[in-house]
């Protein structure tokens, strides 16, 4: 009896001797106010992991630009100031030239997800950067230019631009100084609402969606189409950070992030819509390119963009290497409009 006592108290305390398994928690921020649709959307991604996760792993967000400022955020999460970065690949194109493949891209999260194109990025960015990506959120919403004043065609039907005074930013500097032969002012999207304010600015490209957030729409007035380029938001974890949490919690962050990647593409297309009308509803008009000036437009931008993608991954180590397979994975020539 003593010795099965004894037996009994042994296993019992080597029970108690075994640790629950620490909580991984990383530190995150997002690039853009908390107000913006996509940081909301942001968001939406974190709590939906601290849910499934509870226990297990979990995302403490840090803030946005007030914390670091949004061409910070990168470098941050590279060095591991920080675990997690939600922005754009545009915020970080000189480390990753190749992020202008979902500039120019005409096809959604779900289907570069599932032709391998997201898997590529992901290995490009762990191998130029140090940072895991996890997953390309909010895709599928392209861009537009918007302008205060009515804007004017060429006897070509081609925009005007020689009066603009164009906010640029380097996601279209190459498409509106080359092709549209813009002068631009360069401008972070927390100054626009006051250069629109002020007249320092006329016109800006923007998304489909977040005009109304920004309160943009208290200036501009006209919304030119056809629309072109896509969102390039993203999620990118310190590699050192990924590759330290259990595994558990990174299959949990993994499929959460994919969940999110069709979920919030489906979302946005309806509020873009929404918007869209709102928009209408309060004044806003539509000016349409048409014909070869739509065409050429079209073409311009998805061409600019991927000569600069050319031209700067050309000065990397890597070279061209991944070139014509991140083209491939993220342009579906059947979707153009010109096919």
């Amino acid at each position: 009896m003593t010795l099965t006592i004894r037996a009994g108290l042994l296993a019992g305390s080597a029970l108690v001797a075994v640790p629950a398994a620490a909580e991984d928690v990383l530190t995150a921020v997002h690039a853009f106010p908390e107000t913006l649709i996509y940081t909301k959307s942001f968001l939406e991604f974190v709590d939906k992991v601290n849910e499934r996760g509870e226990g297990v792993v979990r995302i403490d967000v840090r803030g946005g630009p007030e914390a670091i400022g949004m061409f910070q955020q990168p470098e941050a999460v590279r060095n591991g100031v920080v675990d997690m970065v939600y922005t754009p690949g545009s915020f970080y194109p000189g480390a990753l030239p190749e992020k202008d493949a979902l500039v120019a891209a005409n096809v959604t999260a779900p289907e570069a997800r599932e032709n391998g194109g997201i898997d590529l990025i992901d290995q490009i960015h762990q191998e130029k950067m140090g940072v895991k990506y996890l997953g390309w959120f909010d895709s599928g919403v392209s861009y537009n230019l918007w302008t205060v004043n009515e804007p004017q065609l060429d006897a070509e039907g081609n925009l005007d631009v020689s009066d603009w005074k164009l906010r640029g930013n380097p996601v279209y500097n190459a498409f509106f100084t080359e092709y549209l032969g813009a002068s631009v002012i360069d401008i972070p999207t927390t100054d626009v609402y006051s250069a629109l304010e002020r007249g320092i600015v006329d016109a800006t490209g923007w998304t489909q969606i977040g005009l109304i957030d920004l309160k943009w729409n208290d200036f501009v007035n006209y919304r030119i189409e056809p629309d072109f380029f896509s969102t390039d938001l993203g999620v990118i974890v310190n590699l050192d950070t990924w590759n330290g949490l259990s595994e558990e919690a990174r299959t949990i962050l993994q499929e959460t992030a994919i969940e999110h990647e069709k979920s919030s593409a489906e979302a946005l297309a309806e509020l873009r819509d929404e918007e869209f009308a709102q928009l209408e509803e309060g004044g806003m008009q539509v000016v349409e390119l048409t014909g070869e000036a739509a065409q050429n437009y079209l073409d311009a931008a998805r061409q600019k963009t991927w000569d600069r993608m050319r031209e700067q991954m050309e000065q990397h180590p890597m070279g061209l290497e991944h070139y014509d397979a991140l083209i491939e994975h993220f342009y579906d020539p059947s979707k153009d409009p010109g096919s």
